[in-house]
């Protein structure tokens, strides 16, 4: 049966895609395929919104989880969870933004923005990956 608890491994799964649809779309942008870059950044978006929307279904069902890893790898995790976090609340913000100046056929806007909120997008899909990893797998809370 799936319940609240495995919306985090859900959770993970969507940033990983996350970051494919992320590495595609760079990639046929600098290709020149604009098409394709579309197709990928939608998808992005798509996925990310969806992630979002279950991580705060998650929360709000489940709260924090708890971190049980003990010594050095305390403040280098709980360092690397608070840059992960700033940096996706700044994406709430810059992904519209980047997102309607392209819908607007603002392409140099777009490009300009763009060139800022890739690799922070980037940044929040594969520390989320991480994060998940070291905070579900490797030094999981024991009671």
């Amino acid at each position: 049966m799936f319940g609240i608890q495995d919306l985090v491994h859900v959770n993970a799964l969507l940033n990983a895609i996350s970051v494919v649809f992320l590495l595609a779309g760079y990639h046929f942008i600098r290709g020149g395929d604009i098409k394709h870059h579309k197709i990928c950044m939608m998808g992005a978006v798509a996925v990310s919104a969806l992630f979002l929307v279950t991580y705060v279904v998650y929360k709000a069902n489940s709260g924090f989880a708890k971190f049980g890893g003990e010594g050095w790898i305390r403040p280098i995790y709980f360092s690397f969870l608070a840059v992960h976090v700033v940096a996706a609340l700044s994406l709430v913000l810059m992904v519209p933004w980047t997102l309607l100046r392209a819908l607007n056929s603002d392409f140099q806007l777009h490009r300009k923005i763009a060139r800022k909120t890739w690799p922070i997008w980037m940044y929040v899909g594969v520390s989320g990956v991480i994060i998940y990893l070291m905070a579900v797998h490797i030094y999981p809370y024991s009671a």
